[in-house]
Formats: structure tokens, sequence, C-alpha cells
């Protein structure tokens, strides 16, 4: 068997190409989010922000400034991930299910 042949039965074997693919889904749509929240969610929630920039909004405790605004944009991302990612899972598990039966 050649060198190439065994390549590519590794790539059938471990499913190493819709591994890659989900990859490339996942970076495409973690940007497509990232402007969603960014762009739509923020700008709603921007006028309840003391100061009015989500972005810049700030505590200080003495010395110490803790940038919450650009924490919560980045939480918002996580959530609407992680549930997209949920919902997703949970169809192909189900799938998965149906086939074994």
């Amino acid at each position: 068997m050649g060198l190439f042949s065994e390549f590519k039965e590794f790539l059938y074997e471990y499913k190493v190409i819709p591994l890659a693919i989900a990859f490339i889904m996942g970076i495409a749509s973690t940007a497509l989010i990232k402007s969603f929240v960014d762009n739509i969610i923020m700008p709603i929630i921007t006028p309840f922000v003391p100061g009015g920039g989500w972005e810049t909004a700030t505590v200080e405790l003495g010395p110490i400034v803790i940038s919450w605004g650009a924490f919560l944009g980045e939480l918002v991302n996580f959530i609407i991930i992680a549930f997209a990612v949920f919902i997703i899972a949970k169809k192909v598990l189900q799938e998965e299910k149906v086939e074994k039966k």
C-alpha cells in the first residue's frame, strides 16, 4: 500500500475532512455571531449602559479599572454560540439515535 493511499485511508477512517469542514464553518459562524452581537444586540443594550458606550464601559475601584462593557459583549457572544452548538448537537444526536434503531 502506497503512502498516498495510506494517507487517504487515514483521512476517511478518522473522518478528518468532515472535522476540517466543521472547523471552518465554526470559524465563519463565530464571525457572523460576533457581528450580530456587536452591530444589533449591543446597540439595543447601549442606552441602558451608564455613559452610553458599551465597549468602553468601565468600573474604577481605586487604581483598578474593570472593563465590564467589553466583557458583556463577549459574554453575549459566548451564550449565543453555545446555544447554537447545543441546538445543532441536539439535532445531530437525535438523528443518530433514529439511525441506530
